[in-house]
């Protein structure tokens, strides 16, 4: 049997006072409050749940015009569609509409002028816009960040993914980050996926790389002591900063931007903060380095040389400003011109770079002591094991560490053939 519909005219609309539904037929009810306001209501089930959808005021909406609505609702529900759902996604869209002015870049830009001054460090920044403006901008800079979507960021990744994996995981990171502030700030539709989110999403697309390690050349252990020998013959702040490296086997990034406020020399520490060190964004924290006593003099050195207000520890040409990071490969450039040649024979004759040094302690580390590998990997910043052992491993080996970092600046400082004597005095 047919359902009755248009039960209702426009006189028995005007002329209804009993408050509650009244029926005009195919899910359409006029409704009457206790204080006699109109309204249309479109009543229905979905998933065996009663909905009711308003469809606005008498005074706004005709009869005819609810009908219409009505209509409407009944062949979204053929369709299997949710009249309420589809009403909020379409409300949601027309709001998004009115912000749609912005581009990817322009919103890029804005997330790092907002987090800047957070950052501490104008280089961060610089990373930023350097990275964004080198793979992403040519793809995706013109387009309008709600129209982001996932082709669109894997159009910027596969170009880097294999020959640059470091650079990609980054810039995947930075994506993530500028979407999710879009959505925030209403530039995407709300509840939409962020494309560049990698767990169940990116890490199925993108294929399995494994992570690209070059060597970098090193110089064997057993020179290092006379490595230091000639490097004190080369006065100056790359010098310094170069046998400070040697000493607390970091890397050169944390090391040309040491500032003053990250050293505490009586309890001979030194923590880096996060944002300085290697990894993934989101597991990044700060690092404890153990300071020899040989690496301590060093700063207190450069401590009296530093004027009150001074924040680099090694300042580059201006005084505002940290040591370039190429300063001291270049350095070890020019201590090769001379008749000695620092190189590392397992590649191929290769002059020796700032980074390998890390390598000349770990192999020391392994064939000179006793300390156990993952005394000597955490000293590296290394993560040690897999990410079951690292969540029940909430210590970091300091004190372990400091007798380690000792034992590695007498090395650096003696013969290699009388490795456990006190270090040289400077």
């Amino acid at each position: 049997m047919a359902r009755v519909i248009e039960q209702l005219d426009a006189v028995k609309v005007r002329n209804k006072r009993k408050p509650g539904y009244h029926v005009d037929g195919g899910g359409l009810y006029l409704q009457v409050s206790r204080t006699l306001s109109k309204s249309w209501i479109f009543r229905y089930k979905r998933d065996r749940k009663r909905r009711e959808m308003g469809l606005g005021s008498v005074n706004a909406v005709s009869l005819l015009e609810a009908r219409d609505k009505a209509l409407a609702c009944r062949k979204l529900l053929d369709s299997r569609i949710d009249p309420i759902d589809h009403r909020k996604r379409q409300m949601a869209e027309e709001a998004l509409a009115k912000n749609r002015t912005i581009t990817f870049r322009k919103a890029a830009e804005t997330y790092i002028s907002l987090n800047r001054s957070a950052w501490k460090n104008r280089k961060h920044a610089q990373q930023w816009e350097n990275t964004l403006a080198t793979y992403a901008y040519g793809f995706i800079g013109d387009l309008d960040v709600a129209d982001v979507d996932t082709p669109h960021v894997l159009q910027v990744l596969e170009p880097i993914w294999r020959t640059k994996r470091e650079t990609a995981g980054r810039l995947r990171g930075r994506i993530l980050k500028i979407l999710d502030w879009a959505k925030a700030a209403k530039h995407r539709v709300p509840g939409s996926e962020n494309p560049a989110r990698w767990i169940g999403h990116l890490d199925i697309l993108l294929p399995k790389v494994q992570r690209i390690r070059g060597n970098q050349p090193a110089l064997p252990y057993v020179q290092i002591s006379a490595f230091c020998g000639k490097l004190s013959e080369h006065p100056g702040i790359s010098s310094c900063a170069l046998e400070f490296l040697i000493l607390t086997a970091m890397r050169t990034f944390p090391v040309t931007t040491a500032e003053r406020r990250e050293f505490d020399l009586k309890q001979a520490l030194w923590t880096i903060p996060a944002w300085k060190m290697k990894g993934k964004e989101e597991v990044k924290r700060d690092h404890r380095v153990a300071l020899s006593s040989h690496a301590c003099e060093i700063i207190r050195g450069r401590f009296a040389a530093m004027a009150k207000n001074d924040r680099w520890i090694f300042p580059g040409r201006k005084a505002d400003t940290p040591l370039n990071t190429e300063s001291m490969a270049q350095l070890v450039e020019r201590m090769n011109k001379p008749k000695i040649k620092w190189t590392d024979p397992k590649q191929g004759n290769r002059e020796v770079v700032p980074h390998g040094f890390r390598s000349s302690f770990k192999d020391w580390a392994a064939e000179e002591t006793d300390y156990p590998n993952e005394i000597s990997e955490m000293a590296l910043a290394h993560a040690i094991g897999n990410k079951t052992e690292e969540s029940y491993r909430r210590g970091d080996l300091f004190k372990k560490r400091r007798a380690l970092m000792e034992d590695w600046a007498k090395y650096c400082s003696t013969n290699a053939t009388n490795a456990r004597k006190s270090p040289r005095k400077r």
